[in-house]
């Protein structure tokens, strides 16, 4: 008997086997981030016939990404492409070319994907969407923020130990130093450097350690400090963190910098992976994902100084003032 749950996919993932791999990966990342992907070898149970099944599912997902590598379109992809277009056309389901790491500079797509919007995962640009914000955006309709980032070709040539930069503006109104919040990230230490941004943080508004940073402190924190711990989260993380990253998410889903919006703070928390809360007695918290790499919703970090929802709509209103 076939349930609803069957049926419960976001995302049809096309892809010719040679390209398989690369594919689990990115089905991988779109879990991460609550996508479910119907995936062949994740879902045909053994022993069936399984065009019957495919058949299945491309009457009720909800979209499709069409995946092009150095092998191109394999001889199965062009049958199921050609049944997504026809579903697409019967009740808008999103069919989305995606090019692969290793795909040709002019890859091969079939004629009837070459008028669609593709995601290229080749692509590194100054400033961009990622590719797997993309993505989602196709299988979602949810438009993600865009953030200024650092070439991925640039980050590579460099060693990751030797990527903190000397030019780095590291001014500081209140004589902090941030050598090591620099060095920290330029590791890609995020736990750490998270922890680091704390503490520097409490510096610059001369409180000690394991104190909190108040209301007052934080509408007046020094802005040429804010920027510089802003500046080096964005550079370092290649745009994916950062409090001007966080603003701009903030913004995106229509939150106002010192204005108390429950539901903008429940949406942004949603998009970075902050769980906000508020309880019967008002009292309200923020708990956070503890993974500490890339892997998470871009504006994950910093979050280690962050103390309430007050903290929050505080942070916002600083970053504003200050213009990051």
């Amino acid at each position: 008997m076939e349930t609803d749950a069957q049926f419960q996919f976001d995302v049809f993932l096309c892809h010719n086997s040679e390209d398989k791999d690369a594919v689990i990966k990115i089905a991988e990342q779109l879990e991460e981030n609550k996508i479910k992907p119907w995936l062949d070898i994740w879902e045909l149970q053994p022993g069936f016939p399984w065009q019957r099944e495919l058949e299945k599912q491309i009457d009720h997902i909800k979209s499709a990404a069409v995946f092009v590598g150095k092998s191109g379109i394999g001889p199965w992809q062009k049958n199921e492409i050609e049944a997504f277009l026809s579903e697409f056309n019967a009740r808008q389901c999103p069919v989305i070319p995606v090019l692969l790491p290793d795909a040709p500079q002019e890859p091969s797509l079939a004629r009837f994907l070459k008028g669609m919007t593709w995601v290229d995962f080749r692509e590194q640009t100054r400033v961009y969407i990622p590719p797997m914000d993309r993505l989602i955006w196709g299988i979602t309709g949810r438009k993600p923020v865009r953030v200024k980032v650092i070439p991925q070709s640039q980050a590579q040539n460099t060693p990751q130990n030797q990527r903190n930069d000397s030019s780095d503006d590291l001014r500081s109104e209140k004589g902090v130093d941030y050598t090591k919040l620099r060095d920290l990230l330029a590791a890609r230490k995020w736990e750490e450097a998270d922890y680091e941004t704390y503490l520097v943080m409490l510096q610059a508004v001369d409180s000690q350690k394991n104190d909190y940073i108040r209301e007052e402190e934080l509408l007046n924190f020094p802005c040429t400090d804010l920027r510089t711990i802003d500046q080096l989260w964005v550079k370092y993380s290649n745009g994916h963190f950062g409090f001007s990253v966080q603003k701009e998410i903030y913004l995106s889903v229509g939150g106002k910098p010192g204005r108390y919006n429950e539901q903008a703070l429940r949406k942004f928390g949603d998009r970075v992976g902050w769980e906000i809360s508020v309880n019967s007695l008002g009292i309200n918290k923020v708990t956070f994902d503890t993974t500490f790499d890339t892997t998470v919703s871009p504006g994950h970090l910093p979050c280690g100084m962050v103390c309430g929802v007050e903290f929050v709509i505080g942070l916002f209103s600083c970053i504003e003032t200050c213009k990051l």
